[in-house]
């Protein structure tokens, strides 16, 4: 919202994207972000249904925020700011935009405007996922059957002539059952950030021409300071279970709020002028 100031300040709280939940159970799924209408495989009712053709990432038009997994903070950290959400969990998430419901990285062609930008597997991994059976530890392939999504015209078929998965259902499965790994990963590492102490709350005031600013609040960040006095114990554990990479990317992606008010600016303040 526009709070009136003497420099306009556009202040977006991340806090409303976290109430969007990732954990499904079937049969009664939650719909994680970006997801309309996510459905278990099953041949009987998809036994014609694909992909449509030239699916880009239009889907992502409204994101401003996306969950990441802890593995992929090294090449995430060159392209957008990575916070924690304010709550227990401390779950990661990759800043895509400055003000609610916009994803600066989308052009109007619906393609990534860095050709060469990282796109979060999250965002990679649509329209499937994975859902947990009800009283159970399974898991099962799931699309997010909406018209624009899949269809049964389609050549790009999730099930082949024998009735068995295609080759587009068969990397899917394993694209998802990594991402799953991951998550867990990254959970754990969350909960140990969070239970640290280290986490500490702020917002970014992202100057802008013309005397704006941007402010993004509702997350947290690594505090330097207690990072670096960090005790040895904690150190060496964090250093075996993989988390040293994932913090010093973190740190280094606060840079990239400069990106995000360049980003801006092209797209609005420029033409403006």
């Amino acid at each position: 919202m526009i709070l009136p100031q003497k420099s306009p300040i556009f202040q977006v709280d991340i806090r409303q994207f976290l109430k969007n939940g990732e954990n499904m159970t079937t049969p009664a799924p939650l719909k994680p972000l970006l997801y309309t209408n996510p459905v278990p495989l099953d041949l009987k009712a998809h036994a014609t249904l694909g992909l449509r053709k030239n699916l880009d990432l239009g889907f992502t038009r409204d994101l401003h925020a996306v969950p990441v997994n802890m593995i992929e903070f090294p090449q995430l950290c060159h392209h957008y700011p990575i916070v924690f959400s304010p709550d227990d969990s401390a779950a990661p998430v990759a800043i895509l935009g400055l003000t609610e419901g916009e994803n600066l990285f989308l052009n109007a062609q619906n393609r990534w405007v860095e050709a060469q930008g990282y796109i979060p597997s999250y965002i990679r991994r649509y329209p499937f996922i994975f859902a947990e059976i009800a009283g159970g530890d399974q898991l099962t392939l799931c699309v997010d059957n909406t018209p624009d999504v899949v269809d049964t015209q389609s050549d790009l078929k999730l099930f082949d002539a024998d009735g068995k998965p295609s080759a587009l259902t068969n990397n899917a499965l394993e694209f998802c059952k990594s991402f799953h790994a991951a998550g867990r990963q990254t959970r754990e590492f969350g909960q140990a950030l969070g239970a640290s102490g280290l986490l500490v709350a702020r917002e970014a005031e992202v100057p802008l021409p013309g005397g704006k600013t941007i402010r993004f609040g509702g997350f947290r960040i690594i505090d330097e300071a207690k990072w670096a006095q960090i005790d040895d114990k904690t150190l060496l554990t964090w250093k075996k279970a993989g988390y040293l990479p994932a913090i010093y990317a973190h740190l280094f992606s606060a840079g990239q709020w400069n990106r995000l008010s360049r980003l801006y600016a092209d797209r609005h303040l420029t033409k403006a002028a």
